[in-house]
């Protein structure tokens, strides 16, 4: 056996999460008779619950779904945007253009509506059903794994920093320790509350209960114990914010990979950088170069540079700013782009973006785009999970919902954070993804689809941070490229390329520096620093190279293969 767990294999449906406890409810869900639809949103809320240091219920969730009925791949960005009373240049006037730690970074909470949203177009049960799982584990308690424990214990300080953080992740003063119960009676009882009002409304119908659920939390009583909170402690969002978000539906973009069709979320996250990095691949010089290989590990690391450079300078809310995607994703633009790829030396720093509509020289970065001075290395301040889910029908789901719980407070009655992804914005307002009133940050969760018309589908996602889409990248190739087992292709070691500035506060750069997970050979790395690569080793095995989870549905034999990541509590279940 190639990988240290077996592939999980079924027919029927099949379910693949970042937390093994969110993993079994969505498993629950699908044995109980509910679609992909219904068994990932339960799984994504319940991520939530079990997974607090990287997850909150009030956070974001971008969602893609491929609806066999309907035969289309749509989006659901479950992202909310700034509220309206902010000034574009606010942070740059007040905080030296940083966006600090707490209520002020607060975006409206996007993933309760997202999950409602997923369910009344494409779902089967009700909000309380699917969210049943989650409200067990928040009101009983579940039992810490290593990683949450070490994660908060890293960020203690952090959660010291607001008392009623303090007050919930650090039970008894400390820390909580593998294996003790961890018990969000505030976070069961909002849960509760939403359930049982779509229960109050069900005799209207099933569409009536379940804007009720979400009515609970955007217009009831969640709501004013939002707005009331931020008001108190100096925070922008307001009852109108909340009363008037609905993410909607959007549609992906799209490219292809020999037969393989990737479907990608926009440009209001980093999803098509993971596109732009294919496009600039060359399917047969990878196979020549071998898998994991110097001049292999290059090439994948330019192309992503390349493809982070255009997103630093383009990428944002489409709604608000002129992003040239249908461009950016041309086969004339990457053919132009892979000239800039040179086998024999690396981009020692972040390469300058491209203009996709001229085919022209690259333009200089606008003013906004210029990456920041390196800093002392940091790890990303927040971090994702992912679910991936295949039902019997042929339906597909994935998620990447997210926010952690040390850089903004808790509300103490609703044990929830309002979304604190305003990190992911730039206190620049001139920047692609600076802050403006009613504009959502650029995410770097971006779940994705591969598709190849009757013979297979496939969900697949990871946390990360900027690590996410190289690391979807380099499981995807193991599979599509080098013929991997799905569970082999998750746990082939990984690199991770540093030179761009981070996706969060405060935009950290590190021109050259390239991770490796320290199974790749030594020498390998050797030949990388000599074309230039600032080589840095990770651990054999380390849950910062992302922890891809996802499944390949064989259409031709209808065996379904799961695959879970080891580097984080992942698991995978199936029938």
């Amino acid at each position: 056996m190639k990988a240290h767990r077996p592939t999980i294999m079924g027919t029927r449906h099949m379910i693949a999460a970042t937390q093994y406890l969110a993993a079994q409810a969505g498993f629950r869900i699908l044995e109980a008779g509910g679609n992909a639809i219904d068994a990932g949103a339960a799984a994504g809320i319940a991520l939530g619950v079990v997974q607090p240091e990287f997850v909150n219920v009030a956070g974001v969730a971008p969602i893609i779904i491929y609806s066999a009925a309907e035969d289309r791949v749509v989006t659901i960005p479950g992202l909310g945007p700034w509220p309206k009373t902010i000034e574009r240049d606010y942070f740059r006037r007040h905080h030296g253009g940083n966006i600090p730690n707490g209520v002020l970074r607060t975006v409206v909470p996007a993933a309760p509506d997202a999950w409602i949203t997923a369910l009344e177009r494409f779902g089967t049960m009700s909000f309380g059903e699917i969210a049943r799982s989650a409200i067990e584990f928040a009101r009983d308690g579940f039992p810490v794994y290593p990683l949450m424990s070490e994660i908060i214990t890293e960020h203690e300080t952090a959660y010291r920093e607001f008392p009623s953080n303090a007050a919930l992740y650090l039970p008894n003063g400390r820390p909580p320790r593998p294996g003790e119960l961890f018990v969000q009676t505030a976070l069961a009882a909002t849960l509760q509350y939403m359930a049982d009002q779509e229960a109050a409304a069900r005799a209207r119908g099933r569409a009536a209960g379940l804007s009720a659920a979400r009515d609970a939390f955007y217009r009831g009583d969640i709501a004013a114990a939002i707005v009331k909170f931020q008001k108190e402690n100096g925070g922008f969002l307001s009852a109108e914010d909340l009363a008037t978000y609905h993410s909607g539906i959007d549609e992906p973009v799209e490219t292809q990979f020999g037969e393989v069709r990737l479907f990608g979320c926009g440009p209001w996250c980093q999803g098509p950088s993971l596109l732009q990095a294919l496009n600039l691949l060359d399917a047969a010089e990878l196979r020549r170069l071998g898998h994991n290989s110097a001049p292999y590990l290059h090439q994948l690391i330019e192309a992503v540079k390349l493809a982070f450079a255009d997103r630093e300078a383009y990428f944002g809310d489409p709604r608000t700013i002129d992003v040239p995607m249908k461009e950016l994703l041309s086969r004339d633009y990457a053919r132009w782009r892979r000239k800039m790829i040179r086998a024999d030396r690396a981009w020692p720093e972040m390469p300058p973006p491209g203009d996709p509509r001229k085919l022209a020289a690259e333009r200089a970065a606008a003013a906004g785009s210029r990456p920041a001075p390196e800093q002392a290395f940091m790890a990303p301040e927040l971090d994702t999970s992912h679910v991936c889910v295949v039902d019997g029908h042929g339906n597909v789901f994935a998620a990447t919902p997210s926010d952690g719980s040390y850089n903004a407070p808790v509300i103490p009655e609703l044990g929830i954070i309002p979304s604190s992804r305003g990190s992911q914005n730039w206190g620049d307002p001139d920047h692609p993804s600076g802050v403006a009133p009613g504009k959502r940050p650029r995410l770097t969760p971006n779940p994705a689809i591969a598709m190849e018309r009757g013979k297979m589908k496939m969900p697949f996602g990871t946390p990360g941070g900027d690590v996410q889409t190289q690391a979807m990248l380099q499981v995807f190739l193991n599979i599509h490229l080098f013929g991997m087992e799905v569970q082999e292709a998750v746990e082939a070691p990984r690199v991770a390329s540093y030179s761009f500035p981070s996706s969060f506060e405060p935009h950290a750069y590190h021109p050259g520096l390239l991770k490796l997970e320290s199974r790749i050979d030594k020498s390998t790395g050797e030949r990388l620093a000599g074309l230039g690569h600032k080589i840095d080793w990770w651990p054999d095995w380390t849950w910062l190279a992302g922890a891809v989870c996802t499944i390949v549905a064989d259409e031709e034999t209808g065996v379904l293969k799961g695959g879970a990541d080891p580097r984080r509590p992942s698991y995978a279940c199936g029938l």
